[in-house]
């Protein structure tokens, strides 16, 4: 039976802390861990995150094979009209009855910080980066102004939106929010320290 989206969520939590005190506990990470679960996963959390390299998640949870549903994407962005992201978030919802949504944002995000940079530009970006950049500058001009480091407001309002987004997604994500069965929560990982801050609207 999978936990409640509050369970769920303070697992991945206490998984963060174990791992910035260096006092992990790596647990499912043998081959016979991944052979149990061969047949079928039961994975308690979906983790919408970037797909930059430093971003290894089940390290950075102290999870093991089997815990978290992974959808990674440059920039973290849920697009509107992005079949395959929500469609793999849809997927663990609908199929696995996942109860928890995770967007998580990362320190230094070249996504962002691309966005930044061309966000008055007139110019294009070769190939379909552009399209992407396009989709992470909404939250660039959205934090434009806010006290504090810009890149670091830019990232953590890139989550904010992922999670409006999220939120309001019909037909299978908001209606399993109303029902409490179903919870979006967002943060930022910073990758000197390790930690996950929590962000909240």
């Amino acid at each position: 039976m999978n936990p409640s989206p509050d369970e769920a969520l303070k697992r991945l939590l206490a998984g963060n802390e174990r791992f910035v005190k260096g006092q992990t506990e790596n647990p499912r990470r043998r081959p016979e861990d991944f052979s149990a679960l061969a047949a079928a996963q039961y994975p308690e959390a979906v983790m919408l995150s970037c797909s930059d390299s430093r971003v290894a998640l089940e390290l950075l949870f102290d999870v093991g094979v089997g815990s978290i549903f992974v959808v990674r994407v440059a920039g973290n962005v849920i697009g509107e009209r992005g079949v395959s992201v929500k469609g793999s978030i849809e997927y663990a919802i609908a199929e696995l009855n996942v109860p928890l949504i995770f967007v998580l944002g990362h320190s230094n995000c070249g996504a962002v910080k691309s966005a930044m940079k061309h966000i008055d530009a007139k110019d294009s970006l070769p190939g379909a980066i552009n399209g992407l950049v396009e989709l992470v500058k909404p939250a660039v001009r959205k934090s434009e102004g806010m006290p504090g480091d810009p890149l670091d407001n830019a990232i953590a309002m890139n989550v904010l939106l992922g999670m409006e987004r999220l939120n309001r997604l019909h037909p299978i994500v908001a209606p399993r929010i109303k029902a409490g069965k179903l919870k979006v929560v967002g943060g930022v990982y910073d990758l000197k320290t390790g930690a996950v801050t929590m962000i909240t609207s």
